[in-house]
């Protein structure tokens, strides 16, 4: 994976109010870990940063950090958590991970299907895609943006799990080989899992509805007689 070049300062002061000025400056706080050493508080530029995420080159992505003013200048990072705006959704905050380019690092790659599958082509099935991304294990430049899984193949009721998967020595799957990526099934498959799996929404109903029925047949309370006037 190529490495992108990000610019930051180092940032002296530290609090809510340092980092609400940072941002009315058009930087956006941040803080590099690594590992054994104490954390590094930087501003980025709000823009590049932006450009970056929008990108889609945020997550995994491999970024060589240049900080101005600090001993060590450049790092080599990646994103470890971006705090956005509840509401305009700008950045608020960045957490970077530095990292060695000679050691492994553990991180989760999106799984992308290839292809229409025969079973949904011609016998009308549909593609469940239950896991969405897989956890792998590998040098920081051979790291994938991610990782296509052909299911042109597939025909009604097959799937294809973890240990079908092909992606040469350089990565190592950490998820179970009986994991399930993709499968082709039935339409009404769903309606029928669905249905069994919440039995107590009919039993909610059923209960609803004796109630309704005690209270119809339920005779109403007689009014106390007035007592004569004298």
């Amino acid at each position: 994976m190529e490495q992108i070049k990000l610019k930051a300062t180092l940032r002296e002061s530290a609090g809510k109010e340092a980092a609400k000025k940072a941002r009315n400056s058009g930087l956006v706080p941040g803080i590099v870990y690594h590992r054994g050493e104490k954390p590094i508080s930087v501003s980025v530029n709000d823009r590049e940063l932006n450009r970056l995420v929008g990108a889609g080159s945020g997550e995994n992505q491999l970024i060589s950090l240049e900080i101005d003013n600090a001993p060590k200048k450049q790092r080599a990072v990646i994103i470890k958590e971006i705090q956005h705006d509840p509401v305009k959704q700008t950045i608020l905050h960045v957490d970077f991970n530095e990292i060695s380019l000679t050691e492994k690092i553990q991180v989760e790659v999106a799984l992308v299907a290839v292809g229409e599958p025969i079973g949904v082509k011609q016998d009308g099935g549909m593609l469940d895609h239950p896991l969405r991304e897989l956890r792998i294990e590998c040098l920081p430049m051979d790291i994938p943006k991610h990782i296509d899984v052909d299911v042109s193949g597939l025909q009604l009721n097959q799937g294809i799990h973890v240990s079908d998967l092909k992606l040469g020595d350089k990565l190592r799957v950490l998820n179970s080989p009986d994991t399930l990526l993709f499968q082709v099934r039935k339409h009404e498959e769903k309606v029928e899992e669905v249905a069994a799996a919440t039995p107590e929404l009919e039993v909610i109903r059923e209960k609803k509805e004796e109630e309704g029925a005690d209270k119809k047949a339920a005779p109403a309370k007689e009014e106390p007689k007035a007592k004569d006037a004298k």
